[in-house]
């Protein structure tokens, strides 16, 4: 807990949040995963297959929010197995700061990307709110998997080896250069140097829809994770949480992106805990590691093994250099100094 008692902005701490959702479960012989830590998603017994509903908003995006909302609900759909289907949105504008234009941009943003992955807008609500200096959008994303198909984060087992697929930290990485891009030119970065970081919200991209299909079509994937506010260490955390479990991250073999790089050496952040969507984390049985890492080049897509997972809920470790020491983990994103 904070020593004042006010919680700094971004996810609650762990533990928080765990006390929290005890109290929220009920007995439901439907209710096939409920809330927990780690588990991004809530799934549904429908009978013939699984309803998968998730829910996340946007909150460090003002340009492009609208397909953030989409593309992130997507991501936690996909790493359960299941394909999103149907996406409600509340969007919530500034007072005073909200025209036409504005609001057509949004929902022009949501359409496109739906249609992108083949997700059809079914409901929301939309206001002018009071107190908001800029829009925030809170999506509601629902999947569906057959019943022998699903993936959660909490089937991840020890002695899994842990893939991590693209790199870190790319959503990151274009929310600084396109909401600091003013800043930026005044410290001398190039115009070419913020095209291509603004450029990872599309190149590598947010979004792990594809990646996720392919490891879930391959034998001996355990569970997937897609790292989002906290970064790659956080995600980390939450995975070993979710399936109580202990975790070791061989910190020097981690693909941090050349201009993400760049950008978190310019404001100080480690690039462990920066917001990392469009990364996608992997437990897949050691013995089929190699196999899925193959697969994965074969469509040129980046992966590489990053660690493991142990018995020992309670160790949680990064190997940097020669020295082991405690896997970091960030309730607040390192992007949260930056703005």
């Amino acid at each position: 807990m904070p020593e004042d008692g006010i919680f700094p902005v971004g996810k609650l701490p762990m533990e928080v949040l765990q006390s929290l959702l005890e109290h929220c479960r009920r007995a439901d012989p439907r209710l096939i995963a409920g809330p927990a830590v780690g588990e991004d998603v809530a799934v549904i017994d429908m009978g013939d297959r699984y309803i998968v509903v998730k829910t996340d908003p946007i909150t460090f995006a003002s340009d492009q929010i609208g397909w953030y909302a989409v593309h992130v609900n997507a991501n936690d759909i996909a790493t359960s197995g299941a394909r999103p289907l149907w996406m409600l949105n509340t969007v919530l504008l500034p007072e005073g700061k909200t025209n036409l234009d504005v609001v057509h941009t949004i929902f022009r943003q949501l359409r496109e990307a739906c249609d992108e992955l083949g997700i059809l807008l079914v409901g929301g609500h939309t206001e002018v709110t009071w107190g908001l200096d800029r829009p925030i959008v809170v999506g509601v994303m629902i999947g569906e998997v057959p019943r022998e198909r699903l993936l959660t984060t909490a089937g991840a087992r020890v002695g899994d080896r842990i893939l991590l697929v693209k790199g870190i930290p790319i959503e990151g990485t274009a929310l600084i250069a396109r909401e600091k891009a003013e800043a930026l030119r005044r410290r001398g970065y190039t115009e070419a140097f913020l095209r291509k970081a603004q450029g990872y919200l599309y190149d590598p991209g947010i979004s792990v829809v594809q990646a996720a299909r392919l490891a879930a079509d391959m034998p001996g994937v355990h569970a997937m994770h897609d790292p989002t506010e906290g970064g790659l260490a956080t995600g980390l955390h939450e995975m070993a949480s979710a399936a109580n479990v202990g975790v070791r991250l061989n910190a020097d073999v981690v693909p941090i992106l050349e201009e993400g790089a760049r950008l978190c050496a310019e404001f100080g952040l480690d690039p462990l805990g920066v917001i990392a969507s469009g990364a996608l984390l992997i437990a897949v049985e050691a013995e089929r590691a190699a196999d899925l890492i193959a697969r994965y080049r074969q469509e040129n897509i980046p992966c590489v093994e990053i660690g493991e997972l142990l018995p020992d809920p309670n160790q949680r470790v990064m190997v940097r250099g020669a020295k082991e020491q405690a896997l970091p983990r960030f309730d607040v994103d390192e992007i949260t100094r930056v703005f």
